[in-house]
């Protein structure tokens, strides 16, 4: 894998990870939650994703 492609995936990542985050921030505001609440939604959807895709990263990485 070269340095272009993992750079790419990378991005990618942390582009979905942001829009998750702003999501659940969004849906948080919608409910009613307090501006500390949704950014404390907001870190944690955000983090869950950076954390799913390592995961992921590490099987696919077991599995070649």
């Amino acid at each position: 894998m070269n340095l272009t492609t993992f750079l790419l995936a990378l991005a990618l990542v942390l582009v979905v990870a942001v829009l998750a985050a702003a999501g659940a921030a969004k849906l948080a505001r919608l409910d009613g939650a307090g501006y500390p609440a949704a950014l404390t939604r907001a870190a944690v959807a955000f983090t869950a994703t950076l954390t799913l895709a390592a995961v992921l990263a590490g099987a696919c990485a077991a599995l070649r």
